[in-house]
């Protein structure tokens, strides 16, 4: 029996649009650090998926389809990952561009008030760790309540030290506080690090970590009071929608075209930030709850399990006389002698090593990536797809080798390539393989080869994982040399 008394379906609303560029290399476009498994404990679950069971455990009946909003290049790792959790169901809002919080909230409004009733929305990034689920479950219980009648509600973070990375919640002193809840007063830009310190001298300052709870008629009416030109263009996005689904996941897209045409701005700058004082009542619920967005390395670090010497690691490493760093290794030994404060980060492709001092500064290197159109920024090594996965294990002059894996029941899409062609060896599995107009079955230690030009497709017909070496030769192995005429993704 739930504690929570309201009637209103709650609805996770799970913001999914981040990128992530101070936690280069691990987290890139492609793969950004929601995605990710980056905090301490031992459930091994991405930020994503932490995300949507934190709301989920508060244990209330009344919890309703899950809305994750995200983009078309990440719908696939959110789809793959939602299917690892046991009984949800999500429906997928994709956003052609990324046009910031406020347009992305609306669109998870609009479809929630198409249902047929006007739920309560808990809105999170999809990108935060908390220590402590009990004491986050008692917060969320508690604003679910106060959106119940029909105000705002706002959870602030305990500060545990002058952060000058966040924006501070100000609240009223005196009678505005109530078991953990607080009247705002007003919200604050990020302060430089002695007006941070003025904040925790005073009291009443709290963090603001982008987390909400309102009834979605209660966002829809406050966007139409303070940024009427947001909600008009959503509106317009949202009735020339369309709709597919995957398995039992539903797919739906705003209209692309006039999606772009929406004033990019901020859940908090566009109605949060205007509320206190105006027809819309704000109210925040502490929540002290060992909460961290992780936004650099630095904070990985802080939230990671240290060793008596104050290290986190994770993977192959081996220290000796190390202090207070972080240590991460993807695919090889990673050893580390005689240094402190240092993060070091190894991949396939990429090494960082940065002071931890200095990690916010990663993004500079990012920068220095996107400037020279290098592929490190946006993909790693090993790319997921949504029919599995390819690892780029070799190239060189006019050839490429990759490793792929393709999910049993999946397949590539019918392509061919102008500049290049592709010996296949199948290494584990069954591979049914389009090859012009022959269909051929291949299993393990079989071959066949595709001319240029040639059209051809990999499909897995089996109960297994399919997994092939293939060898490019050409003129050109760049991954925008396919032309697709059939694709069961939608990419063609």
């Amino acid at each position: 029996m739930s504690d929570i008394t309201t009637t209103s379906q709650i609805i996770p609303v799970i913001l999914c649009g981040g990128s992530g560029t101070r936690l280069w290399p691990l987290s890139r476009a492609g793969f950004p650090k929601q995605f990710l498994v980056l905090s301490a404990d031992d459930s091994n679950q991405s930020l994503f998926q932490q995300a949507i069971e934190r709301i989920h455990d508060i244990g209330d009946a009344h919890i309703g389809h899950t809305l994750i909003v995200t983009n078309e290049d990440h719908r696939f790792l959110a789809l793959d990952q939602l299917r690892e959790l046991k009984n949800i169901q999500a429906t997928l809002l994709l956003e052609p561009s990324g046009r910031n919080t406020a347009p992305a909230l609306t669109l998870a409004a609009l479809y929630a008030q198409e249902q047929g009733d006007d739920p309560i929305l808990v809105v999170t990034p999809a990108d935060q760790t908390v220590k402590n689920a009990a004491a986050f479950s008692k917060a969320l219980k508690q604003a679910v309540r106060i959106a119940q009648e029909g105000a705002i509600a706002i959870l602030g973070i305990t500060p545990s030290a002058p952060e000058t990375g966040y924006g501070y919640i100000k609240t009223t002193s005196g009678p505005g506080k109530s078991n953990g809840q607080f009247i705002v007063e007003r919200f604050v830009e990020k302060p430089d690090a002695q007006t941070a310190k003025k904040y925790l001298e005073e009291g009443g300052y709290f963090w603001n970590g982008g987390m909400f709870v309102l009834k979605a008629s209660v966002w829809l009416a406050a966007l139409a009071e303070f940024r009427p030109d947001i909600l008009e263009v959503s509106k317009k996005a949202w009735q020339e929608k369309t709709s597919d689904a995957s398995g039992d996941a539903l797919f739906v897209r705003p209209n692309p075209k006039i999606f772009n045409q929406i004033p990019s701005e901020s859940i908090d700058y566009a109605v949060i930030e205007k509320c206190p004082a105006s027809a819309f009542p704000i109210q925040m619920v502490e929540l002290d709850a060992g909460w961290n967005d992780l936004g650099a390395w630095d904070a990985v670090w802080q939230v990671g399990a240290q060793d008596k010497d104050g290290n986190v690691t994770n993977g192959d490493t081996l220290l000796s006389n190390t202090k207070n760093s972080l240590v991460h290794a993807s695919t090889r030994l990673v050893s580390a002698v005689g240094v402190e404060n240092l993060i070091i980060v190894e991949t396939a492709d990429a090494v960082l090593v940065a002071d931890r001092k200095n990690s916010q500064d990663v993004k500079n290197i990012v920068g220095q990536l996107d400037a020279q159109k290098r592929e490190e920024k946006n993909l790693h090594r090993k790319v997921s797809r949504p029919w599995g996965w390819y690892d780029s294990v070799d190239e060189g002059e006019r050839f490429k080798v990759k490793r792929i894996q393709v999910k049993p029941g999946a397949s590539l899409s019918l392509q061919m390539h102008h500049h290049r062609a592709e010996h296949w060896i199948v290494v584990k599995g069954t591979a049914e393989i389009t090859n012009g107009d022959k269909v051929l079955i291949l299993t393990e230690n079989q071959s066949t080869y595709i001319p240029q030009g040639q059209t051809h497709r990999l499909a897995n017909p089996g109960k297994t994982p399919l997994e092939i070496i293939e060898v490019q030769s050409g003129s050109y192995l760049g991954e925008d040399d396919i032309v697709r005429f059939e694709d069961t993704y939608g990419r063609s």
